[in-house]
């Protein structure tokens, strides 16, 4: 941190308004935020700025934010103080405690690094623990823990990341780096290619990628597991794979043999609509081009029926092929090694879910410990097991980013209490008993060290507060003043969110001075690019798990099979009759992430409004023009919004991106728990009909 004569603070920082946590350069004059600029020392953007990050300003500045704590009155809303809030949460907290049992409040949280990374999400769960309850549900029910589930049980990691830069075989897997990370679009894929990768792209849509790739697979939306056991299959009748890596590092090679053996290029031609030609190419390309890596998107591949064995498909993948461990292919990266702040004995009882989902309550780590979101609701419209009474919503948007959005409005509405803290009044706010001014990240000191398992970079930077709006608290600060109100207080010893932080990382031998004296941030480790023949992995075998005796043991398959969507003209077809296209949702775009900035207006300029994206074809079936109002509907319910027709997707598809306030997508979705490992939704993959309003 430097000052100029002119009062102008420059400040080092990393960005949170999406998962990329961009470095970023802040200015500051006289206490106001004046200037934003990317960060070049920063190892994953470099310099560059996306529109979120180029917006800070306005984020921050919006007339919208939330600047007091405030306590609905009838239908208005009173401003009060923070020591009012705290004590009416209190108050109310032990009285329910008191009627109805610990396990009666539940806590939603938002994605990790708007809450100040793992450091202040593990106050959360603290606070839950001496609170008593296990019902904490996070927004990774609908993100990427599905893919580092499927890796841990296959590799014995999480963090097996791909090493796109070194690679000479590039594939995305219904990833669009364009729209939702960056600096893959701008640094990682451009060197690759640079140095003679080929590059594959497996998309309903022609993504930006799309265009300069070697091939472009279409697949039918949710039918990508049944093209990665295809790949696998033709790897293998080929004798593609790499038969040294394999009788060396892996066990159950030949039972995948038969189990692949129907999944002939002709069958997944049918089921996935790819030409059989095409998955032969895919897979000689990939096998043949070394070193390779796959990319994988999150929610594309997660939120299906068997969004946790496709995972594991590609993981099986990366594996016979050889390219698992090797620079170019994916990386191991040593995760950043915090104490943790949980309190199990406390806890008397699993989370909501945990009986029929084991496996996500369990984890890739033990310590996050959380409930399948996709259960809660049920709790609170129909109190069994037990009720629901109270909730806390902090950084996340029930209603706009959970699926069935009818029944998230009708389950909030049961509620005798809802607290939602937020740096703006979200759908989910407006239906609060009480709103709290929650503190960006520029308005706060945090820890930011996210990148080791989403990038495959063992770095750490400290985010150090710029600037301070009205009465706007940090999450840490809520949780441990929360935990102090209510006689918790030899529980949370530390003074403030600093203290905490270097409790954690105590063991690393890191403090919260020595990183902000290093504000561009450290490598506190190297990714391993070898694999230790003594040591082997960290699965029961000491291998990659092919066939998985955990999951046989579990009554779950043990090797990777494919499910059709729950709705699909295969599963379903006599609902197909009546809905006869395949409707996606939750593709990124690049202003926005989930249902946050929505009221930016910079960002609003760049894109304005929801679409249905279809091919002309389809749209030319049903009479619409590009522009044209349509009515979207499913059996859950119907929404109406402008056709965005075009060549760049596949026929008889439709899609539809989330977060938004009109033509809300989640009006159409179902929470029905689909993959039976892990109950996520399917959202990837329905059933639909489009009519010209």
């Amino acid at each position: 941190m430097s000052r100029s004569a002119s009062e102008e603070k420059v400040v080092k920082s990393a960005c949170a308004l999406c998962v990329a946590c961009c470095g970023i350069v802040l200015h500051v004059k006289d206490g106001r935020l004046i200037k934003i600029e990317g960060m070049r020392e920063h190892p994953l953007s470099r310099g560059r700025l996306c529109p979120k990050g180029a917006s800070v300003i306005d984020y921050v500045y919006s007339p919208n934010r939330i600047h007091y704590p405030m306590k609905r009155a009838g239908k208005e809303w009173k401003r009060i103080s923070w020591p009012e809030a705290l004590g009416t949460i209190a108050n109310t907290l032990l009285k329910i405690k008191e009627t109805y049992g610990a396990r009666s409040l539940a806590i939603c949280k938002g994605l990790t690094y708007f809450l100040g990374a793992w450091g202040n999400v593990q106050l959360l769960l603290r606070f839950a623990d001496v609170y008593g309850t296990p019902n904490h549900f996070t927004a990774d029910n609908g993100c990427f823990r599905t893919g580092v589930i499927a890796r841990t049980m296959t590799f014995g990691v999480p963090s097996a990341v791909p090493d796109a830069e070194r690679s000479q075989c590039v594939v995305l897997w219904g990833h669009n780096p364009h729209a939702s990370l960056p600096y893959q679009a701008w640094w990682d894929i451009p060197t690759a290619r640079k140095n003679g990768a080929k590059l594959i792209v497996i998309d309903p849509r022609r993504i930006p990628s799309a265009r300069q790739a070697d091939i472009h697979a279409q697949p039918r939306p949710g039918s990508d597991g049944a093209l990665a056991l295809g790949l696998i299959n033709v790897i293998i009748s080929e004798g593609l794979y790499d038969k040294e890596f394999v009788d060396k590092w892996t066990v159950g090679f030949d039972k995948l043999i038969d189990h692949v053996r129907a999944f002939t290029p002709e069958k997944v031609e049918r089921i996935t609509w790819v030409p059989a030609e095409t998955v032969v190419d895919i897979a000689r390309m990939y096998a043949t081009t070394k070193p390779a890596c796959i990319l994988q998107g999150v929610q594309t591949l997660d939120m299906k029926t068997d969004g946790l064995n496709t995972s594991r498909s590609i993981a099986i993948l990366q594996a016979i092929t050889g390219n698992f461990a090797v620079p170019g292919g994916y990386k191991i990266v040593p995760p950043f090694r915090e104490r943790s702040l949980r309190l199990l004995d406390k806890v008397e009882e699993k989370p909501l879910g945990a009986d029929k989902f084991p496996l996500w309550w369990e984890g890739f780590f033990r310590l996050y410990g959380e409930g399948q979101a996709t259960t809660v609701l049920d709790a609170m419209l129909t109190e069994k097991p037990y009720p629901i009474k109270a909730m806390i919503v902090t950084g996340a948007n029930p209603l706009r980013s959970w699926p069935n959005t009818i029944k998230v409005e009708r389950a909030l509405e049961k509620l005798d209490f809802l607290v939602v803290m937020d740096p703006f009044i979200s759908e989910t706010a407006q239906r609060a008993d009480m709103i709290l001014p929650a503190a960006t990240f520029v308005e706060k000191t945090q820890l930011c060290q996210v990148l080791w398992n989403l990038y495959g970079i063992p770095f750490v930077q400290m985010r150090p507060k710029a600037i301070e709006v009205g009465e706007c608290w940090s999450d840490g600060r809520f949780w441990l003043e929360l935990a102090r109100r209510m006689g918790y207080e030899e529980y949370f010893p530390w003074r403030d969110e600093l203290e905490v932080y270097d409790y954690l990382m105590e063991p690393m031998g890191l403090t919260v001075q020595g990183l902000l004296e290093k504000p561009e941030g450290i490598f506190y480790g190297e990714a391993i690019y070898q694999l230790d023949e003594r040591k082997g992995l960290p699965t029961p075998s000491g291998k990659v798990e092919i066939f998985s005796e955990l999951l046989e043991k579990r009554g779950y398959d043990p090797l990777p099979c494919y499910r059709e969507p729950l709705e699909s003209p295969i599963s379903t077809p006599e609902l197909a009759q009546e809905y006869p296209l395949v409707l996606t949702t939750g593709a990124r775009v690049r202003e926005y992430l989930h249902s946050q900035l929505r009221g930016i207006r910079r960002l609003n300029r760049l894109r304005p409004e929801a679409t249905a994206e279809m091919h002309q074809n389809t749209a030319a079936k049903y009479g619409i023009s590009d522009q044209d109002t349509v009515e979207v509907q499913t059996k859950r319910g119907a929404i109406h919004i402008k056709a965005s027709v075009t060549e760049d997707i596949v026929p008889g598809v439709v899609n539809i991106s989330h977060g938004w306030h009109e033509a809300n997508v989640n009006i159409l979705t179902d929470d029905t728990p689909a993959d039976p490992f892990l109950g996520n939704p399917s959202l990837k993959a329905m059933l639909c009909r489009v009519t010209k309003v």
